[in-house]
């Protein structure tokens, strides 16, 4: 028992001191403080003052151009000998008079007059104040004293250590002479405690030897052992019971949470997918409704409508795919395919929001034939997400850069723009269902983020990866999709009809 009394009463000990300690440490150091700023503004004051009354003495010397009566205002400084040289300057800047401790004579001055105010250098105090009279600028004083903090603090801090170590002294007497009284009955009821802990033997119980708060502590700590013992067989009875319901419970709201997650998804991709194509055809309406005979020009947008509602109809086929993301069955219908094709394609879905946001869209595709095999509906739709991500996300006049580069065994495709950027920790759950970079209410652009989603597993289910990179919010984004290349043989049977892959 002696070990933990010993532990305890010498944690009481430094409790105490080391509260103490913090309690005068923070009194003086923010007496420090105050007497450093009190002793700074005083004497700062007493010399502004004292700038002031020679500039008001000299005025008329400035206005008279008398030197010598200026320069026997400033002997006057004599009887301050903190104050080591002064000057007065006229309104353009010219030393007009000066004056100097002997050990400084001739030395010590501004060249030019500085603003109103004061500077500390060292162990020196520069004020500098304006000589004004009826509103018009005379001239300049200048005061070089000494600052004299170090002596000041030397004392200052002197006698705050004798305060500091009597305190403590006194702090460590009194704790000394309370601690026993105190920790006496704790260390009982420790010692119960552990003995209940170890044995698990609820009928042991604490002396109570004083009637204080830590009396009433003691019958307490005994009045809950008492109930412990009579309930530790029911709780451990009842303990299973409510383990296995608590699981079925949890269970039970986490399928509710996939349920509804699942419901709120599919609700969110239906929208998503089937806004892309709209754009294209409200363009391709405008184009027919102001031809007129230019018959070139309507056939033009009626390919154009053609391929947008191919492709609407396509994702109206594919919805219930939708679903299938979460459980890793979204089918796709592939077929040997012209990457640079499906790229165009893309590129004709966003340009119409490239330009009404004014942005500059740059596009570098390689000379030879790039094949890839793959479902050109859906790389179209990634590719044309992320135009759009990248026109929406990006300030209007910026700059969108798509680049296809190739080697022999994969194909790349870079999206980068000069937008809003993605911060750090979002380079990878951007990738989630409805992540948004930017949560707040007030966001400019809508979405739930799906197209990320909808993206990476279509990427998945070709073999490819897609990553993002940013240095940052405000430094812009890039989106790298590398997928498989086929080889460049074009002598190769093409499959006979689009053969469907799973992620199972």
């Amino acid at each position: 028992m002696e070990g933990p009394g010993r532990s305890i009463r010498s944690k009481l000990m430094l409790v105490v001191l080391a509260t103490t300690l913090a309690a005068l440490g923070v009194a003086a150091f923010a007496l420090v403080v105050y007497e450093t700023r009190s002793f700074e503004r005083t004497t700062a004051a007493s010399l502004m003052t004292q700038a002031q009354l020679l500039g008001t003495a000299s005025a008329a010397a400035l206005v008279f151009d008398d030197p010598v009566a200026a320069r026997e205002n400033l002997a006057l400084l004599k009887v301050q000998p903190q104050i080591r040289s002064a000057a007065i300057y006229t309104a353009s800047g010219r030393l007009f008079a000066s004056y100097g401790a002997t050990d400084v004579l001739g030395t010590g001055f501004s060249r030019q007059p500085q603003a109103d105010g004061y500077a500390i250098e060292d162990d020196e105090i520069i004020v500098f104040r304006r000589i004004s009279q009826e509103q018009e600028f005379l001239g300049s004083v200048f005061l070089r004293a000494t600052y004299g903090l170090d002596t000041r603090l030397r004392d200052y801090l002197g006698i705050l250590g004798v305060v500091l170590i009597a305190s403590l002294a006194l702090a460590l007497l009194l704790s000394a002479g309370l601690q026993r009284a105190i920790t006496r009955p704790i260390l009982a009821v420790t010692n119960v405690a552990r003995q209940v802990i170890e044995r698990r033997d609820f009928s042991l119980r604490v002396d109570k030897t004083t009637h204080d708060e830590v009396g009433y502590l003691v019958d307490a700590f005994n009045a809950m052992l008492a109930e412990v013992g009579r309930r530790a067989d029911a709780l451990e009875a009842s303990n299973a019971t409510l383990s296995r319901e608590s699981m079925e419970r949890r269970e039970a709201e986490e399928a509710l949470r996939v349920a509804d997650r699942r419901k709120d998804e599919f609700l969110a991709m239906l929208a998503h997918e089937l806004r892309n194509p709209l754009a294209p055809l409200r363009n391709s309406l405008e184009i027919l409704k102001r031809c007129g005979a230019d018959t070139a020009l309507a056939a033009e947008a009626r390919q154009m409508m053609e391929r947008q509602l191919r492709q609407m109809v396509r994702l109206v086929d594919d919805l219930l795919d939708v679903s299938r993301i979460t459980t890793g069955k979204l089918a796709l219908k592939t077929e040997r395919c012209e990457l640079r094709d499906i790229v165009r394609n893309a590129i004709d879905t966003t340009v119409p929001l490239i330009d009404a946001r004014q942005h500059t869209l740059s596009v570098d595709l390689p000379d030879e034939p790039v094949h890839v095999i793959g479902d050109p509906t859906r790389l179209a739709q990634v590719f044309s997400n992320l135009l759009n991500n990248a026109a929406n996300y990006t300030a209007p006049g910026g700059s969108i850069a798509l680049r296809v580069f190739a080697d022999a065994q994969q194909v790349s495709v870079s999206v980068k723009d000069n937008g809003i950027g993605i911060a750090a920790e979002m380079l990878g759950p951007v990738f989630q269902m409805f992540a948004q970079a930017d949560e707040s209410l007030e966001r400019v652009h809508g979405g739930l983020g799906v197209g990320l989603t909808l993206a990476r597993h279509v990427i998945d289910l070709h073999h490819g990866t897609i990553e993002a990179k940013s240095d940052g919010i405000g430094h812009g984004s890039e989106f790298i999709v590398r997928l498989p290349r086929i080889g460049v043989d074009t002598s190769a049977p093409a499959p006979s009809a689009p053969q469907p892959t799973a992620l199972t």
